[in-house]
């Protein structure tokens, strides 16, 4: 199970960096990147699985009990909040941007070049 979800998680990250890489519309570059970011996902749940542990509920738990790590679950949600901040500023950004310049190719975007 240990070296599966880091194996998976990892080939998400390369598989949506790829994609992000070969892309050739901004759309599809803002969803390439919420799968490389669902890889990190995985990543962050993996570090803090722990075999056999209980769920971080220390009311009736004895202080023996292993428990899985709450501060990794924090993380990750917070994780999931920004994602989907930064994926509806993208989306609103590559509105804007084909609003102007009535294109979501970047290699055609000649007026962004500096």
């Amino acid at each position: 199970m240990s070296t599966y979800i880091y194996g998976v998680a990892g080939w998400l990250v390369l598989v949506g960096s790829f994609a992000i890489v070969r892309s050739r519309n901004l759309i599809h570059a803002v969803v390439c990147l919420s799968v490389a970011q669902s890889g990190t996902y995985l990543l962050l749940l993996a570090v803090g699985y722990q075999q056999g542990g209980a769920p971080p509920i220390f009311l009736d738990a004895p202080a023996s009990t292993p428990v899985v790590d709450p501060v990794v679950q924090a993380m990750t949600l917070t994780d999931i909040v920004i994602q989907a901040t930064v994926t509806a500023l993208l989306l609103a950004l590559a509105i804007q941007v084909h609003k102007r310049h009535h294109t979501l190719d970047p290699d055609q975007l000649s007026a962004l070049r500096g």
